[in-house]
């Protein structure tokens, strides 16, 4: 019989709040629970981002938090739970970063601290005391965050490329009605 590590209990308490985190914010999105709007208020809020379509947007980024959360909780194929909290924190950070660092101020402290532990869980694993552990880690070996990691870091970049082009081509269309409304009698 062997004594517990302490770092398995330091993993299930931090699997805990950052899934459990995780959780919370996507059931709001998809269902309107704990506060939230819901999948169309979600949706809207998406739109409004510049994230296009509104509604899928809402949907992915509700089913990354809330499903990648669960399954983190669980330490359930963490690797890709871990990549699907970064990814989604990812954009949320992108979103906040013009309020600047801190939470108090709408910036990204929190999205970034969240994706950075999820993506560290990513790779570290969750531990002994997961259904990893029990599975005999065959969906968490090691070299699966780093794969999870650089597939969820594509997408990344790929929906705030998306959503970029959107908010420039708004700009865009903005700036050419003005133009029109100057030079109109």
């Amino acid at each position: 019989m062997t004594c517990a590590d302490p770092r398995d209990f330091g993993l299930l308490a931090l699997r805990g709040a950052v899934g459990g985190a995780l959780v919370a914010h996507g059931v709001q999105k998809l269902f309107g629970w704990l506060g939230g709007g819901g999948l169309d208020d979600t949706a809207g809020a998406m739109e409004q981002m510049g994230f296009r379509p509104g509604r899928d947007s809402a949907l992915a980024a509700g089913v990354g938090e809330a499903g990648g959360g669960a399954l983190m909780l669980l330490g359930l194929a963490t690797p890709a739970a871990g990549a699907a909290g970064m990814g989604t924190m990812a954009a949320a950070a992108a979103v906040h970063a013009p309020n600047g660092f801190f939470a108090a101020g709408g910036g990204l402290e929190y999205p970034v601290l969240l994706g950075a532990a999820a993506g560290a869980l990513a790779l570290t694993g969750p531990g002994r005391y997961s259904v990893d552990h029990l599975l005999g880690e065959r969906l968490a070996r090691p070299t699966m965050g780093l794969v999870s990691l650089g597939f969820a870091t594509a997408a990344s970049c790929a929906v705030l490329a998306r959503r970029r082009r959107a908010l420039h081509a708004e700009a865009a269309a903005m700036e050419a009605r003005a133009a029109n409304i100057d030079v109109l009698p």
